[in-house]
């Protein structure tokens, strides 16, 4: 294998089992080292640190799978990990069919991501490392799950950054059809895996949506960046009196029309508003109206640093703009999916958010991902969403 020499002084987050090499902490290149390739990476005094994936390619030059100089990256390793994955999803509240089984990093397996809808696994295959080994891990995954098909959708846009391009379709086993039906508690959904955002579904919300059904009893809901309906439907299902789903996509508030009948909560009064959601809030305001409860999921607004400044203004207008539509005693589901968008920065923001709008309001609960999204604790990047509920005056 070639090695990684890592500059003087550039080890620090290495002994610390951080599995990330930036490119600005690689002293040398020893060898050949080809896109995908297993490599050695060693202190600049000689010390082993670890054994990863080269990627020349990416600002993250060497993605770590094991600190453990005896543990061979092969065939075996991805099953081990796989494995390993699919028995930390044995947890309460968790459905086996519609869950995360793969959250990279977190299980030793980084740029792959595996969700279970049903009797399919649908993946993302998101770095030179898995891609090279995606064979190994597909047969495991149908192996491992007994599912009927392995679908791959690594069509995500970080995958340039990997000097790789996008690929969709059948990798193992059946492919899935139009749309996938899953249970989350009293809720069903459903999915579109082959041409829906990421793989079909946003299942680290599902916690989320439990706690937005138990506190959407005779509120009037407004469900911003709605997607595909999911917590129209848990409001509709815990008692709204009425919900208000608004998003910018024909097709996914097409497919929130279909949770929604699929759920039958027909008779609660409900509405599909095809806009932007920055434009449409402010028509709501200038009209007066007002709502018991607003949940605000927008897209990632931050995929750089450089970009954090501008997600940071766009944050808090849409959570300006949240708070003069809440009727006294309103609540506020407001979340960020930028993984540099640091808990206590989105917390400011959403403070100064109120602040502006002369408005006083109440912290409830600090929220995040489903148990199933777990984060390393070596690796705190992996606790991309954070979240606020918060009650206005």
């Amino acid at each position: 294998m070639a090695e990684i020499v890592i500059a003087k002084g550039r080890d620090k987050s290495l002994l610390r089992r951080h599995p990330w090499v930036f490119s600005g902490a690689v002293g040398k290149v020893e060898g050949r080292a080809r896109p995908g390739d297993t490599v050695e990476v060693v202190s600049a005094a000689g010390r082993w640190l670890g054994r990863g994936a080269f990627s020349p390619d990416s600002n993250i030059r060497v993605r770590i799978w094991t600190f453990d100089t005896n543990e061979a990256v092969d065939a075996a390793f991805f099953r081990r990990r796989l494995e390993r994955a699919l028995a930390a999803r044995e947890l309460p509240g968790v459905p086996a069919r519609a869950c995360r089984l793969a959250a990279a990093e977190a299980d030793g397996l980084p740029g792959l991501i595996v969700d279970r809808y049903g009797d399919f696994c649908v993946c993302q295959f998101l770095a030179a490392g898995v891609e090279r080994f995606k064979a190994d891990i597909a047969d495991a995954l149908l192996d491992l799950t007994g599912c009927a098909g392995v679908y791959e959708r690594s069509d995500a846009e970080v995958r340039a950054k990997e000097g790789l391009t996008p690929l969709t379709g059948v990798l193992r086993g059946a492919e899935p059809p139009e749309l996938v039906e899953i249970d989350e508690g009293p809720a069903r959904f459903l999915v579109d895996v082959r041409g829906g955002h990421k793989t079909g579904f946003y299942l680290d919300q599902r916690d989320n949506r439990r706690l937005v059904a138990a506190h959407a009893a005779g509120r009037r809901v407004l469900n911003c960046f709605a997607y595909t309906g999911g917590f129209g439907v848990a409001a509709a299902l815990g008692g709204a009196s009425e919900v208000i789903h608004l998003e910018a996509s024909a097709p996914a508030l097409a497919l929130a029309r279909r949770n929604v009948e699929l759920n039958r909560v027909a008779h609660v009064p409900t509405q599909y508003l095809e806009a932007d959601a920055f434009a449409r809030l402010r028509e709501l305001r200038d009209a007066g109206e007002r709502f018991g409860l607003i949940v605000l999921d927008p897209p990632k607004f931050a995929d750089s640093k450089a970009a954090l400044e501008r997600a940071c203004r766009g944050y808090k207008d849409v959570n300006l703009l949240a708070a003069r539509l809440l009727a006294p005693g309103g609540l506020l589901f407001t979340f960020s999916c930028s993984g540099l968008m640091e808990p206590d920065l989105f917390a400011k923001v959403v403070a100064d958010a109120f602040l502006d709008a002369g408005r006083d309001a109440l912290i409830l609960a600090r929220l995040s991902q489903a148990p199933d999204h777990p984060a390393a604790a070596a690796f705190p990047e992996g606790s991309y969403l954070k979240g606020l509920l918060l009650r206005v005056a």
